[in-house]
């Protein structure tokens, strides 16, 4: 009997102790970010010296993106309010990137073995989508707005002008490079770029 007491205990924690994907504590504070997590920057500043996209601005996107919750997805589409119809798209991981250009990530870059999930992987996303977004749209990667406005339209729709329409969108993207700015200050405080 008391093995199946321990074995329900077991289990009943497993269940409460979440995906392993749980976001830092204060993620209004990059120098915390990275003191809580020194693998994110490690990866931040490997993407930085590969793709030359700031950490900050992969900070920031991460943060728009997911909460830095690595196993982070949209929310599901319900029928009638009730009957669950799937998911709103198929982003996922710390970068959100979508099935169609993850897998055009994984033919150009990533091999077979990069996942959403791991964090060096989606940095190393974000750098080479805003490469392209710079090769392609001529966006400046330092310029977290536009950046972030190709990220979410596609680089055809950002090409078309689709954001204009979307105010929600260009608040948003506003307050992205904010973000970037404000980490990228509090980065340079406490010495880690």
């Amino acid at each position: 009997m008391s093995r199946l007491i321990a074995l329900s205990a077991f289990l009943f924690l497993a269940a409460c102790s979440g995906s392993g994907y749980s976001p830092p504590r204060n993620l209004d504070n990059a120098c915390e970010i990275v003191r809580e997590r020194p693998a994110y920057l490690k990866a931040m500043k490997k993407t930085q010296r590969k793709w030359g996209v700031p950490v900050a601005t992969q900070m920031a996107v991460i943060y728009q993106e997911s909460k830095f919750i690595g196993d982070a997805r949209t929310p599901h589409k319900y029928a009638l309010g009730v009957i669950p119809m799937g998911r709103q798209s198929s982003a996922y991981g710390y970068a959100q990137a979508l099935d169609g250009t993850w897998d055009e990530y994984l033919a150009s870059e990533g091999g077979w073995r990069a996942k959403r999930h791991k964090i060096e992987d989606a940095t190393d996303f974000i750098g080479w989508y805003f490469s392209k977004t710079a090769e392609r749209n001529g966006v400046a990667l330092n310029d977290t707005r536009n950046q972030y406005l190709a990220y979410h339209e596609g680089r055809t729709g950002y090409a078309r002008g689709s954001y204009r329409s979307k105010p929600w969108l260009m608040t948003v993207s506003d307050k992205l490079q904010d973000r970037a700015v404000r980490y990228h200050m509090q980065l340079l405080s406490c010495r880690q770029i």
